[in-house]
């Protein structure tokens, strides 16, 4: 079908989507409301780019028709220079229109669970593990959204062997989706005394915030314990079995959470931990079954790939799977990431334009 007519048949469920909202009917029945109302406003940015997008071809019509007709000189190079504005201005907008046109992740507007992991590199692994987690908080900061830990194991000196939280916000997982992967660090440690530049790695895995329709959980498929909390937190830690483990029978999935002084707030958090690790498991299911055309998208989520470089010594950092080097890595660790954010979105609407156009 030809994009145009694709467009106009688009304008028409849009056109009917508001005559169905403006019924009565409709408007007495909360959840048909809720349902047209939020494919309204997916609509909403497509539909005013295509009502602009008619405009300025109309006036591209009127400004040619001028130059055919007009005689007077300087009237002509005005309409030369109207022409050339115009024509500029429909190339962004059919730009704009195609990627408003690509299919949406339905993750996208979903809240994430993060889960952070040092790699090779012992203490150092550890510690460049927390460093992320840092650098992630501080970007959350930035757009302010909520950040809270589910799960932590530290070490001694400050590190974290692993660290799961959540982050809440509006498009959370459209921003940070392309961070799952291997992220390596060169850098000196602080423990090093001969002043070396070590290599080490932390694995990131970044998980869509399953809702209660995404997968259905039978009690009777949970094997629920509850322990003494430890590590940091303070003395009630060790005072109560307010630690919990739940592990789904079927699959083998164990989560944990101890954050919390209350077994009741521990036991919710896993849960929702859990729907969580078992929808992100059925996504890659859905996703290995498309790894041909996965091949070259930059979201494939494969958390086994070296995705990143972070070297401080030259203050520099490399995206592999686009080839971005940015030398700002102090910006970067302080939370600055949308430079790099920005680019791998841009990358991964080009991959998918190819496959749209084919």
């Amino acid at each position: 079908m030809d994009l145009w007519n694709k467009l106009e048949e688009v304008e028409t469920t849009y056109r009917d989507i508001e005559t169905r909202m403006s019924d009565p009917a409709v408007a007495s029945n909360p959840s048909e409301m809720q349902v047209l109302g939020k494919k309204h406003v997916e609509l909403v940015p497509l539909m005013d780019a295509w009502t602009e997008y008619k405009r300025i071809v109309r006036e591209i019509d009127e400004s040619r028709e001028m130059l055919s007709t007009e005689t007077d000189e300087e009237m002509r190079a005005m309409a030369k220079d109207e022409l050339a504005t115009l024509e500029t201005r429909r190339d962004e907008l059919e730009h704009d229109i195609h990627i408003l046109l690509l299919p949406k992740d339905k993750d996208d507007d979903k809240n994430v669970v993060i889960e952070v992991r040092g790699g090779t590199g012992g203490d150092e692994a550890a510690l460049f593990a927390a460093d992320l987690y840092r650098m992630y908080t501080r970007y959350a900061e930035r757009e302010r959204w909520r950040v809270e830990i589910l799960d932590a194991n530290e070490t001694g000196i400050g590190g974290y062997k692993e660290i799961v939280f959540r982050i809440e916000g509006n498009g959370v997982y459209s921003k940070l989706k392309f961070e799952s992967g291997v992220h390596r660090v060169q850098r000196v440690p602080v423990t090093e005394a001969g002043g070396r530049v070590h290599t080490s790695a932390a694995t990131v895995a970044v998980l869509p915030e399953a809702e209660d329709v995404d997968v259905e959980i039978r009690t009777e498929d949970l094997k629920i314990d509850t322990y003494r909390s430890g590590g940091a937190g303070g003395q009630h830690v060790n005072m109560t079995d307010s630690a919990v483990r739940i592990t789904h029978l079927p699959t083998g999935v164990v989560v944990t959470c101890q954050d919390e002084r209350s077994q009741i707030k521990n036991r919710a958090k896993a849960m929702g931990l859990l729907r969580t690790k078992l929808y992100d498991a059925m996504l890659r299911e859905q996703q290995d079954a498309m790894a041909a055309e996965r091949k070259g998208q930059v979201g494939s989520g494969d958390r086994s790939e070296r995705i990143r470089t972070y070297n401080f010594p030259q203050n520099r950092v490399t995206d592999h799977r686009i080839g971005l080097t940015l030398h700002k890595l102090d910006q970067i660790m302080e939370g600055d990431l949308y430079e790099m954010i920005e680019a791998l979105t841009v990358a991964d609407q080009a991959e998918k334009m190819k496959h749209f156009a084919a």
